[in-house]
């Protein structure tokens, strides 16, 4: 029997099947050996073959292959003897929850995460959180950052899951859809979803006071259906610090920004690293500001990725 993966809590699996009921399952012991290199072999969003061992349900059930996936997202592991975490997979888009302050989300790290949603064809949009906590500062960087993604052509949502300003526009445009939504902990995205769907009633904690950063509430991932005729659905993961690219040689990175990868169809070189090369368009293209700084570093701290336990300890 197929059905898709609804909850990961790590050792068990709740799969919504095609008969209309949700089955507590586990994984079988061969499918952890296929050489999937990776802390949760079976992803939410996942398709999957399902053995049922009762009719009853008094005993788990088992998820015995994984249909095959049309996209997904993944990261760098912080387990060693593992390689990657799937955070979601079949995915629709993505929604990557960013807050300016409280905790401040660096444009490294949305960096490394859009190039990765790239990567693996899975449209992405910027969700910046907590506008009601911006003083003219910050609602100065807001407009800054807002005004450069979207020039490299990602959707920027502005929105307060305190006031719910910003959020009707967000959830029309989430109908019908399997959105994931990924972030740092403390950027509201528990907040978020109590706002998207109502009643769902998700636990949410304070930003920390000694380091100003977000504490976990989401231990485990899991599909929400959303409200309304349309339908669709949001995947909520549990907070990151930092995001780890992987499989990504050093020519193929600047496939993943679509600013260089523009620029770079003038390079004089075809295999120009836009380094140091001559006639380099890319290099040009940075000086005359047409692609933004902190891209072109993000850029160059991918393309030294190669030392795997760079990001190993981020979870």
């Amino acid at each position: 029997m197929e059905g898709l993966v609804t909850h990961n809590t790590g050792s068990h699996y709740r799969v919504l099947c095609d008969d209309g009921k949700e089955r507590l399952c586990l994984i079988k012991g061969n499918l952890r050996l296929r050489g999937i290199r990776s802390t949760n072999p079976v992803a939410v969003g996942d398709r999957v073959q399902v053995e049922v061992m009762s009719a009853d349900g008094d005993n788990p059930d088992y998820i015995r292959e994984i249909l095959p996936r049309r996209n997904y997202i993944i990261r760098r592991a912080s387990n060693l003897s593992k390689e990657s975490h799937i955070l979601g997979a079949n995915l629709d888009r993505t929604l990557l929850v960013c807050t300016v302050v409280q905790p401040q989300t660096s444009t490294t790290f949305i960096d490394r995460y859009l190039a990765t949603a790239e990567a693996y064809r899975v449209p992405a949009a910027l969700v910046w959180n907590k506008t009601d906590l911006y003083g003219p500062k910050e609602l100065e960087e807001l407009e800054f950052l807002c005004a450069m993604y979207r020039y490299i052509g990602y959707p920027c949502y502005c929105v307060s899951a305190e006031t719910g300003e910003g959020v009707e526009a967000l959830s029309a445009d989430l109908a019908g859809q399997t959105t994931l939504l990924a972030g740092h902990s403390g950027v509201g995205k528990s907040s978020l979803i109590n706002r998207l769907v109502p009643g769902i009633n998700l636990r949410t904690a304070e930003i920390s006071d000694a380091h100003r950063t977000g504490m976990h509430t989401t231990t485990f991932s899991q599909m929400i259906a959303l409200p309304g005729s349309a339908g669709g659905y949001l995947i909520d993961t549990p907070g990151v610090k930092g995001f780890g690219t992987i499989d990504m040689a050093p020519e193929e990175v600047g496939h993943y920004f679509p600013e260089i990868f523009k620029e770079s169809a003038h390079c004089r070189f075809n295999n120009c690293s836009h380094t140091h090369e001559p006639g380099c368009a890319v290099l040009a293209a940075l000086e005359e500001g047409r692609i933004p700084q902190s891209r072109y570093t993000s850029y160059l701290g991918i393309m030294e990725d190669k030392d795997e336990t760079k990001y190993r300890q981020d979870h």
